[in-house]
This record gives structure tokens, C-alpha cells and sequence, in this order.
């Protein structure tokens, strides 16, 4: 069960079916600044998101055709400057502690100019597991040194050689936001890198084309593309297994539904609220 609901959904997009608590200060005077040369292939523009976006997202387990009302995960992106502080935070419901009680935040500070990540903080309760992880990613030197320890006061510091085009599990998510499917056939897999628990993992996102008026549970009927995120086989997964993602059909590209099967059992992230957006939802054609 270790970390299962951040493993279980992450999108990544998503990047994530997770469970997080409410947000804890970021001591930002730690973090150094970063002007370094990062390879063009490795660089997007955003387009697709502003400061002040707000998404919410209730999770669900289904467990033996059951469907439990988990918890809520919200994600929220700042304006800091040169970068983007980009935060995942929530917490289970009281009702479903009994079973399984999370208490995690995410948070990833990531170049307006590339998306890509120069620290990413983890700071998570889930469970009888807990653990504080601070990556400091150098995107020049292609090497990531990571904090990490059951708490931030017992952390250790690690440095570890990872390559170009390097994310974390939340800057993965704002990325492939404003990646231009419209260029992409169905089928076809976009490649994907990010740094977790010590390890690179290189995978991929298929893309399998347009699905008009999914219904959202509270909010409506919209126009959507759907992924297909590869994940990582283990406890949590079996083999071959895979996301569904739809997102919304338009230039926000929110993730609506992020469905994911697991080993036991399944999980699913629904799309509750939303505010803050760069553009108006157009993917929406009818109502709840």
C-alpha cells in the first residue's frame, strides 16, 4: 500500500491520483537560482496555464464493485518570478481513514521558460509511511541531488546522475499540458522521463484520440482527448497495465478523469471544481 495513491494516478498529467493535506510553507530562500543552458528538445512554452488556476479533483477506490468516496486533491500554480510554484494538496476523508489515511503535499518550482523542474519538494503521511524528499535538480549538469528521509529533520543528501529533459512527478503534468496533439496521431506515444524515489523512469503517454460529450459527474458533458500513460509495474500494478485519461478539448487541457487499475481494486480521480483558467472552457457542450 506504500504510496499507493500517488503511484496509483499520477498523470501526470497528473500527474496524479493523490491524496494531499493543506499547504505547509515552502522556505523559498533555499532555493538557488538557476540560469543555466538547457537544450532546446527539452524546453516548452506554456500556453495552456496561468497564476491562480485552481483544479480540484475527489478520488475514488472501487473495491470489490464497491466505489468508497476516498478524499480530494487540489492543485494550484503561483507566480514567482522567473518560475511557476506548482502545489498538489488534500487529504483523505475522515469517513475513509478507517481504511487507509493520507496526508501528503507536492510541491515543484519549475522555469517559466523550459517547465522543467529546479526543485521539487515531497512531503508526504501515508498510512504508517511517511517521507520528506527534496530534489534539487540541475538541468545543465543532468544531475538531481535529493534530501530524503523519513522526516526533513533525519534527511540525508544524495546526488544522483539522471540525464536531460528531467521532471518530477508534478512539473510531468503542467508539461504535457502544453504538448500539441493536434500534431499527433492516435496511437501514436509521446516519451516521458521523471526522477521518484531515487530512480529514473523513462515512459511514455499514448495518445488515442478525441471522444466527444464524456459526462462528468457534477459538472457536465464535454469534448475530450484521451491518453494512455504507461506506468510502473510492481506492488501497486500488474503487468502491461495502463491509465485512462480524458482531458478537456480545448486549449486548457484540463485531466477530467484520471481512471487507473491496480493490482486490487481500482482508483479514479474526477474533476470537482475548477477556477482560475487561461481560457474558457469551450470543451464543455452541455450541462450536469
Amino acid at each position: 500500500m506504500k504510496t499507493f495513491l500517488l503511484k496509483a494516478g499520477v498523470f501526470p498529467f497528473l500527474l496524479g491520483v493523490m491524496a494531499f493535506t493543506a499547504p505547509s510553507s515552502v522556505n523559498k530562500a533555499e532555493m538557488p537560482l538557476f540560469q543555466q543552458a538547457i537544450p532546446e528538445r527539452c524546453s516548452i512554452g506554456n500556453t495552456a496555464f496561468q497564476p491562480g488556476e485552481e483544479l480540484t479533483y475527489k478520488l475514488y477506490y472501487n473495491w470489490n464493485f464497491v466505489w468508497l468516496s476516498a478524499g480530494e486533491v487540489t492543485f494550484r500554480v503561483k507566480d514567482l518570478g522567473d518560475e511557476y510554484h506548482l502545489s498538489a494538496v488534500g487529504q483523505t476523508y475522515k469517513s475513509y481513514e478507517w481504511f487507509y489515511k493520507v496526508r501528503d503535499r507536492y510541491d515543484s518550482f519549475v522555469d517559466k521558460k523550459s517547465l522543467l523542474p529546479n526543485i521539487a519538494i515531497r512531503d508526504i503521511q501515508e498510512g504508517g509511511y511517511s517521507v520528506y524528499d527534496k530534489l534539487t535538480f540541475d538541468q545543465n549538469k543532468k544531475t538531481v541531488k535529493s534530501l530524503r528521509g523519513k522526516t526533513k529533520e533525519v534527511a540525508e543528501v544524495k546526488e544522483y546522475i539522471t540525464g536531460d529533459c528531467m521532471h518530477d512527478i508534478i512539473s510531468i503534468v503542467y508539461h504535457l499540458r502544453n504538448v500539441d496533439f493536434a500534431q499527433m496521431k492516435k496511437g501514436e506515444n509521446l516519451p516521458i522521463k521523471l526522477f521518484m524515489d531515487k530512480e529514473i523512469w523513462p515512459l511514455k503517454v499514448t495518445y488515442m484520440g478525441k471522444e466527444a460529450g464524456k459526462k462528468i459527474k457534477g459538472l457536465g458533458k464535454f469534448n475530450t482527448l484521451r491518453f494512455g500513460p504507461e506506468v510502473i509495474e510492481g506492488y501497486v500494478f500488474k503487468k502491461d497495465s495502463r491509465l485512462n485519461i480524458w482531458a478537456t478539448d480545448d486549449n486548457n487541457k484540463i485531466p477530467l478523469i484520471i481512471e487507473s487499475p491496480l493490482s486490487v481494486g481500482s482508483v479514479q480521480a474526477v474533476l470537482k471544481s475548477y477556477k482560475g483558467l487561461k481560457y474558457d472552457m469551450t470543451a464543455k457542450v452541455a450541462k450536469d
